[in-house]
């Protein structure tokens, strides 16, 4: 069956709407660690022109007051041994606290009134503080970037939705070790939980709001 092919079944089993714009979005940048952003590490992934990218939006979003999360994969020693993902996913065993890996990646020049969350799994909603930021912060919509594609956004995006959220992602901001997981997995996102829109589009939603106040 052919891509277009594909797309048509989704679209006649009803998937693949549009979602609300909301007049309060908040941005979530998952994972732009320096552990999957730069390529001297086997944990990372292609993601200059995503770095690239990303620092744009958040540069028209700091200009407009829309509020900014970062998330890292930072572990102690004793998770190496106790989480069942880590058994899976050995890599990750190398994203150690204190260690340059968990650092954000300086291309996108975090403000330090902009958190970091840690998280120890996959999605950044499970087991972290991102539901009461979101909450204090009164988001309506979340636009959410990072790595990867496959992982850590996908299930990050899909723990916004079933927390009420509608959700955007910036296709030039997400990025993989892959090209087929990562199109695959912006497809089935597009279709079933988010938009997956261009940047340029992205900007347009963010500079047609009213500024607010930081």
């Amino acid at each position: 069956m052919n891509r277009l092919a594909v797309a048509d079944v989704y679209r006649d089993a009803g998937f693949g709407r549009s979602v609300t714009r909301g007049q309060r979005p908040a941005i979530l940048v998952v994972d732009f660690s320096y552990g999957f952003t730069d390529a001297t590490y086997p944990t990372a992934t292609d993601a200059d022109g995503a770095i690239d990218a990303t620092a744009k939006l958040l540069t028209c979003a700091r200009r407009k007051g829309v509020p900014i999360a970062f998330t890292t994969i930072s572990y102690e020693a004793a998770h190496i041994d106790s989480l069942p993902w880590l058994r899976k996913s050995v890599g990750l065993t190398a994203l150690k606290s204190g260690s340059r890996l968990v650092e954000i990646d300086g291309r996108l020049q975090r403000d330090d009134r902009e958190p970091i969350v840690v998280k120890l799994g996959a999605s950044a909603f499970f087991g972290t503080n991102v539901p009461t930021l979101l909450a204090s912060w009164r988001a309506d919509t979340l636009i959410v970037t990072g790595a990867t594609t496959s992982g850590c956004v996908r299930a990050t995006v899909v723990d916004a939705v079933q927390s009420g959220y509608d959700v955007l992602v910036p296709e030039e901001c997400v990025a993989d070790r892959a090209t087929a997981p990562h199109e695959a997995n912006l497809f089935d996102i597009r279709q079933k939980y988010a938009d997956v829109i261009p940047l340029s589009e992205t900007l347009e939603y963010l500079e047609s709001l009213e500024a607010r106040e930081k």
